[in-house]
């Protein structure tokens, strides 16, 4: 990651906090309140998934693991697959709801620089709805291509042990953790331009990998800022909800216990608007870069978006 990508993101990241400050108020209670119901299922369904007696991931996870040999590498992707699966079917009625309203809210206020209209917010539903589904497709195809391709990969050598298995399983899971957060961008990306532009499905995703070019240290200098922040809230979680219920043995019924969780779900809500005003601003930089590239003659492609009554929605890119 070079030092023209770490200024950029301080940049992005200094003016997605000046933005979220100048509407604070409809950030922390609209917005925030809004993708509370999603934080809560987000954080329950990780704990359920962590569990030894989720009975949805054993599933999921006995019918991928059908391999007769057994690598570590290829049992944590089997792993990470079959958690990603779990959690899109667990958390899948408020992702498509809530979620994609709150999304909307936020996509809105930095568009238009003024707290919109519930009418303004459903406008943009449908594009986010349709994005939000050819994301999860995405994502889910993402995970299962570097699993097939990590296993025909390591198949030569399952019979093999030494410091060799150990150099390809670190070289493999860094192929699979740039590839999972490449797409990660992408998405989030998609789902900005889906809510800024008015046009969602596999047209947002191509724009968005057409937009990520030369920008990608950028992006994922952003994600993992934000990425690292949600970690921390959910460790919390971790820490004084789930360890106060299995270790100290205290009800959920707990009057803490309800006021500590309500507090962590609140914080991990604060950071879901955030890092939507994060991509909004990202987005934002990408485009201004590309019209001043573009007016300069280097730009290598435009996209064009043509909505037809007849044809539907086209896309293009022009040399």
């Amino acid at each position: 990651m070079d030092q023209h990508s770490i200024r950029t993101g301080s940049k992005i990241m200094r003016k997605s906090i000046y933005t979220y400050l100048q509407n604070y108020h409809y950030y922390t209670l609209t917005s925030a309140l809004l993708a509370f119901p999603f934080s809560a299922s987000s954080l329950f369904a990780q704990l359920l998934l962590v569990s030894p007696s989720s009975s949805l991931l054993a599933i999921i996870y006995n019918r991928l693991n059908r391999f007769p040999y057994s690598w570590e590498l290829i049992d944590l992707v089997n792993l990470k697959l079959s958690q990603t699966i779990s959690f899109f079917i667990l958390t899948l009625p408020l992702n498509s709801t809530l979620f994609l309203i709150a999304k909307a809210s936020v996509i809105q206020v930095v568009n238009r620089h003024k707290p919109p209209s519930f009418c303004c917010i459903f406008s943009i539903f449908n594009p986010l709805l349709l994005t939000y589904v050819s994301n999860s497709l995405l994502i889910l195809s993402a995970n299962a291509t570097a699993f097939c391709l990590l296993s025909i990969a390591f198949n030569p050598f399952h019979d093999h042990i030494g410091f060799g298995s150990l150099f390809l399983s670190a070289a493999g899971a860094v192929v699979y953790s740039i590839i999972l957060a490449n797409v990660i961008i992408i998405c989030n990306l998609a789902l900005v331009i889906s809510g800024m532009e008015r046009f969602g499905g596999y047209l947002a995703i191509l724009k968005a990998c057409v937009m990520i070019r030369g920008r990608a240290s950028t992006a994922l200098s952003l994600t993992l800022a934000v990425n690292t922040a949600l970690a921390g809230v959910e460790a919390l979680f971790q820490y004084r909800i789930v360890r106060a219920y299995d270790d100290i043995g205290e009800t959920p019924s707990s009057l803490l216990i309800i006021s500590e969780g309500m507090l962590i779900v609140y914080l991990y809500s604060i950071l879901v608007v955030l890092d939507t005003i994060i991509s909004c601003i990202f987005f934002k930089s990408c485009k201004a870069t590309s019209s001043f590239i573009d007016q300069q003659g280097k730009y290598a492609y435009r996209i064009i978006v043509i909505e037809g009554e007849e044809d539907g929605a086209l896309m293009s890119l022009k040399a």
